[in-house]
């Protein structure tokens, strides 16, 4: 990363902890000596040079995190700078292609692109995700995310109806995606075939959201739907019968 500044070792770690930042979302000090393995004084050093970079922000504490008397702790959250530190280098040479693309073969021929790009990462992930238990399989997704730098978990959605939701706290292609969101629509419709039951994505990095947010349906819920289609469908085959009688 090379706004950091400062001797090797000073820049290795405070990457390190701007890592941290942007995949744990809003942290605090405490905390992030904690898994970095550093005092509250080397902490606070590296948080003060990067929110003098800009790299970093200081939110207001969590409503649910603060209890008790004395002052409410400093959540860290990471900034649109500090996660343009981490975007793929060549972000313009790529929104550069896919733009002649749609120039000369139309919007189809950008998603049929995006398919295809998306498909390595289908076949990759699909022996993974699929020799997990159904109800492990999000958090199967979520860890071949991460390994591939997308900083991903998984928990229960907070949403009615129940499922779980599938966040992404970094995209690799995000400034790519907020032009030609094609790519988002493709790896959407993967995570559906790969987890077996319907999703929605309701939040994106590209769109200016901080977190990727997929909303993942209970398993069960494309069982229940596949049986009403079979339900509809025999009961137009018997009207059918009944009416060439």
């Amino acid at each position: 990363m090379p706004s950091f500044a400062g001797a090797h070792g000073e820049r290795d770690t405070r990457a390190r902890v701007a890592r941290l930042i942007l995949e744990q979302g809003p942290i605090t000090a405490s905390a992030l000596g904690e898994r970095v393995g550093l005092t509250p004084a080397a902490v606070r050093r590296h948080l003060d040079a990067l929110l003098a970079e800009g790299m970093i922000e200081v939110r207001r504490a969590r409503p649910q995190a603060h209890r008790g008397r004395g002052r409410p702790a400093k959540w860290f959250a990471i900034t649109d700078a500090g996660r343009n530190a981490f975007v793929h280098a060549y972000d313009d040479l790529a929104s550069a292609a896919l733009r002649f693309l749609a120039e000369k073969a139309g919007g189809a021929a950008v998603a049929e692109f995006a398919r295809r790009q998306i498909a390595d990462l289908e076949r990759r992930y699909h022996p993974v995700v699929r020799a997990a238990p159904p109800q492990q399989r999000v958090r199967a997704l979520a860890e071949a995310l991460s390994a591939d730098g997308y900083a991903a978990a998984a928990g229960k959605a907070p949403r009615a109806g129940g499922g779980e939701q599938l966040c992404q706290h970094h995209c690799p292609v995000a400034h790519v995606a907020a032009e030609f969101p094609q790519l988002c629509e493709a790896e959407t419709e993967a995570f559906s075939r790969l987890l077996g039951t319907p999703v929605q994505r309701l939040a994106t990095i590209a769109h200016g959201d901080g977190i990727c947010t997929t909303h993942v349906s209970r398993p069960d819920l494309r069982a229940e739907r596949d049986g009403e289609h079979d339900t509809t469908q025999d009961t137009d085959d018997e009207e059918s019968g009944r009416t060439s009688l």
